[in-house]
């Protein structure tokens, strides 16, 4: 096992770079570049002045040199091993260095405080929807397989599909259209993480001679219902349905056979039996849902107001913004190849016939 996980973690770099160098090229090799979007940002602008607009952004970028030198410079930035960057721009020694996600050309913020701002938001919508999707579809799964063909499993199986046809724009929409507006129910907010007044608030609810106080943690609950409901009713109706059929796939199998001719108990039988091996497909898909909640909650994000990743890295890429885009890319591969290998890891504990020796 620690032979395997030196080895994967070995291939995590070379991963690492090709995934960036791609984007990386993808964006300077696009029309205008990423000087022709910076000038743009600037409106319009004497031909004489753009020229020294343009010479100013390559000197400062280093947007005039190299496509590898560029990406190059970028790799060393955040590398804790490389070249000191001096206040004039020039490289130092070689050693140990802070790692420098660089500086947000739009935004003239250093990336790092920028996704700062973005991701407690997207990692708040998705560990409220992880737990909620696998606590559903674990749940339904087992109920729909124990009842095979039964009204109950037809008309689950029906609904689910229903849900997962629906799609996430028309549905937050239509939550947003009904139960936040004024003319009809108005049970939550329209969108933000929180009321305008939340900085004012006490952190838990309280009864007090003005009234009832719903709190900043009873507010941000409040404002995240419909924005966790929108991530959630997709994901668990997916996987309801591979639980169902990967729990039926194992209750025919020899070795639950065998212990129901021993006498064990039918509950001992799923759950102790069935259920550990039943989970081996929720794990691999697992492995791809946090990294594509990161950066695939986008338009629940922007329907809802959310300043998170999602909307983050479309703006970014809008704007061409070479050292954010990378950035965001580069947290998103590590999650994602963490993810990959964690999930390796999850196999060999749910299976004790899975090694990696």
């Amino acid at each position: 096992m620690l032979n395997y996980l030196i080895r994967r973690l070995l291939l995590v770099f070379p991963t690492l770079i090709g995934i960036t160098l791609l984007v990386f090229m993808v964006m300077a090799l696009s029309p205008g570049g990423v000087t022709g979007a910076l000038l743009s940002a600037e409106g319009n602008m004497r031909p004489k002045d753009r020229e020294a607009l343009r010479a100013y952004l390559n000197r400062r970028y280093g947007l005039d040199r190299p496509l590898l030198l560029q990406y190059g410079r970028w790799l060393n930035n955040i590398s804790p091993v490389g070249f000191a960057l001096r206040e004039d721009g020039s490289y130092g020694a070689f050693g140990l260095k802070s790692p420098d996600l660089g500086e947000s050309f739009h935004r003239r913020r250093p990336v790092s405080e920028v996704i700062l701002e973005a991701l407690p938001v997207t990692l708040v919508l998705n560990l409220l929807s992880i737990p909620i999707v696998y606590c559903i579809a674990i749940t339904s799964g087992i109920m729909a397989a124990q009842r095979r063909g039964t009204l109950m499993d037809v008309g689950a199986g029906t609904v689910l599909i229903g849900l997962y046809s629906v799609p996430t724009m028309w549905a937050g929409v239509m939550l947003i259209g009904f139960l936040a507006n004024r003319d009809y129910l108005q049970l939550f907010p329209t969108g933000g993480m929180h009321d305008t007044m939340a900085a004012g608030m006490h952190f838990l609810p309280r009864w007090s001679e003005s009234g009832f106080s719903r709190g900043w943690l009873l507010d941000a609950i409040w404002h995240l219902v419909l924005p966790v409901l929108c991530m959630t009713y997709g994901g668990f109706a997916f996987l309801s349905k591979l639980m169902r059929a990967a729990v039926l796939e194992n209750l025919s199998s020899d070795f639950v056979r065998t212990a129901r001719a021993k006498g064990v108990d039918e509950r001992a039988v799923l759950y102790r039996h069935v259920l550990r091996n039943s989970i081996l497909p929720l794990i691999t898909v697992a492995a791809s849902i946090l990294p594509g909640l990161l950066g695939g909650s986008v338009i629940i994000e922007y329907l809802f107001s959310l300043n998170g990743m999602g909307s983050l890295m479309i703006e970014a890429i809008r704007q061409k913004d070479v050292d954010l885009v990378l950035s965001e890319t580069f947290i998103v591969a590590v999650i994602s190849l963490l993810s990959l290998l964690v999930a390796d890891l999850c196999y060999a504990i749910a299976d004790p016939r899975v090694s990696y020796e």
